[in-house]
């Protein structure tokens, strides 16, 4: 069977909101629209993904060198943000000890696909870039993601 094929530029979307109300930390419709769409504003990113630390097991009964699944963890994730020139709403909504939720629909807004993942975050820090090269202004906005991601979660339904 073929793959079709995606671009995440301009097809994932990604969301900042303040509270998820439910425990599962599944957003509801209304949790998405009224957070804030950053989605344009993405220079470049990095982690926002989960790593499993192996736990080496080898034996002396074997020249194999073995491993069993270990703890997880969260890489270091960061966004390198699009400077604006007037206004400062990105750097405002994301300051630092700003807590809150990272919500990203890989696939775009396709209600019921099971696309969407979540990561509780607290940003660690926010840092602009600078340089004499000819690009735009930028800044970077470090995260700490406080507990585990919710990873392939169903997109709500829209209304």
């Amino acid at each position: 069977m073929p793959v079709k094929k995606y671009m995440r530029r301009g097809t994932s979307k990604f969301y900042f909101l303040e509270t998820i109300t439910a425990t599962t930390m599944i957003p509801t419709r209304a949790e998405i629209t009224s957070g804030t769409e950053f989605s344009e504003f993405i220079a470049a990113m990095d982690g926002w993904t989960v790593q499993n630390n192996e736990i080496e097991t080898p034996n002396m009964a074997d020249t194999y060198y073995s491993t069993i699944p270990g703890s997880d963890k969260a890489d270091t994730s960061t966004f390198t943000f699009y400077e604006d020139e007037v206004d400062s709403d990105i750097e405002e909504m994301l300051a630092k000890g700003t807590t809150g939720y990272v919500v990203i629909l890989r696939k775009g807004d396709v209600p019921t696909n099971k696309s969407m993942d979540i990561f509780p975050i607290r940003v660690a820090s926010q840092s602009p870039q600078y340089t004499a090269d000819n690009e735009a202004a930028k800044f970077v906005v470090t995260c700490s993601i406080t507990s585990r991601p919710l990873q392939g979660a169903a997109v709500p339904a829209a209304t």
